[in-house]
């Protein structure tokens, strides 16, 4: 239960900012817009490509402190007994 309040809290704060994750540098964007305009398709999933390579490192080290914790309060729980 705990888990699910803890994403949607997150979720919550997170939405907000949602467009703001949307944009590249100027340089960027200008080259996606021109090849699309060109009948182009490398322009489509860049946003994509830029908040996976945002997002991962956060993932990672996210996912590796849950581990840590959960294994320490297992380790504590272990040592009471």
């Amino acid at each position: 239960m705990k888990a699910k309040t803890l994403i949607l809290l997150l979720v919550l704060i997170i939405l907000p900012f949602g467009m703001d994750l949307l944009a590249q540098c100027p340089m960027c964007r200008m080259a996606a817009e021109s090849n699309l305009d060109n009948g182009g398709t490398e322009g489509r999933g860049l946003n994509t490509g830029i908040l996976y390579l945002f997002a991962m490192p956060y993932l990672i080290a996210g996912i590796l402190g849950l581990l840590w914790w959960k294994n320490r309060i297992k380790g504590a729980d272990e040592i009471m007994d």
